[in-house]
């Protein structure tokens, strides 16, 4: 459905240029996940903004080609893109469900709003489709009529899911949807996400950085660093087998159950997206740096994975 290739986002700010997101390739299939994990600040708000063209007014670069069935969104001017694209085709659920919501505005008025903007239909229309969102994310029709301190972060997530469902889109981006929440209200909305991907046959691009979270959802995998994608594959054999050293440092830094291994951690910080590294930008940390990780590695592909490694592209 979706396929991104060489997308880049720049911002420019005082002094220079960040690269938040440096030429990353995925694709996303009807039905399916692809999820995309890394460390804070690597970029993966970015790649959600500059998919939905949520711009803000410093940018720098903004280049590549977004295909939505074939369709490059990149060529589309703004007007197009939100008559067309925006809410109607691609939706976003955002990072903390309170910052999404209007604290003055009564939460069915803001969950039927998208519709009202994005098309023609009118009040009444809009909210009989907003009764329904709501039922699908399994919130009582009496949390419409309430304001959004009155209910649980978890009825807030899903409030802020159903406003992303409004107009029948067939991609949502998720970002980060179960952050700042208790493990078993995490658990209740990922379970609601299962149920609407099976039941709606939606397709997600989830963004988060807990690697376990990203295993119940995820179909396929796109490990960011430092604004690029390192190691993109199958998400079974990523987890099983990641071939990336940092995605290997990831998966050893996730406490397990049934073992008694402890876990490991990455030395250092992420790099300054202000100025990267030259070369592999994983390098200043990586315990398998060679002199040729100097220069950009090229892309390798081992056992199914999209890999940007020189240990594997020397192979």
């Amino acid at each position: 459905m979706l396929n991104v290739s060489s997308l880049k986002l720049y911002y420019q700010v005082r002094g220079g240029t960040v690269k938040a997101v440096d030429e990353i390739d995925f694709n996303l299939e009807k039905g399916r996940t692809v999820a995309i994990v890394g460390e804070s600040g690597c970029g993966k708000s970015s790649t959600a903004n500059a998919i939905l063209r949520l711009l803000p007014r410093n940018v720098n670069t903004y280049t590549g080609k977004v295909l939505l069935q074939g369709r490059d969104l990149m060529e589309m001017k703004d007007d197009e893109f939100r008559r067309e694209v925006a809410w109607k085709k691609i939706s976003m659920v955002f990072q903390g469900a309170m910052n999404s919501l209007n604290p003055v505005l009564k939460v069915g008025d803001q969950v039927a709003e998208p519709l009202i903007v994005h098309s023609s239909a009118s009040k009444a229309e809009a909210a009989k489709r907003m009764s329904e969102a709501l039922q699908l994310v399994r919130l009582p029709s009496s949390a419409a009529q309430r304001y959004p301190h009155e209910l649980s972060g978890g009825m807030k997530q899903r409030a802020v899911i159903a406003m992303s469902l409004i107009a029948n889109p067939e991609i949502v981006i998720l970002d980060e949807p179960t952050s700042a929440l208790d493990v078993i209200t995490q658990a209740n909305i990922m379970n609601t996400l299962k149920t609407l991907r099976k039941e709606l046959g939606l397709s997600y691009i989830f963004i988060t950085h807990d690697l376990a979270l990203a295993s119940e959802l995820a179909d396929s995998l796109a490990v960011m660093y430092a604004g690029k994608i390192v190691e993109y594959g199958a998400a079974e054999g990523m987890y099983t087998d990641p071939k990336h050293p940092y995605t290997q440092k990831l998966l050893e830094s996730v406490p397990t159950l049934r073992t008694d291994k402890k876990p490991g951690f990455i030395p250092g910080a992420p790099p300054d997206l202000f100025n990267p590294p030259a070369g592999c930008r994983f390098q200043p940390r990586c315990p398998y740096a060679m002199e040729v990780c100097g220069q950009e590695p090229p892309a390798a592909e081992v056992d199914g994975h999209r890999v940007l490694c020189w240990l594997h592209a020397k192979r």
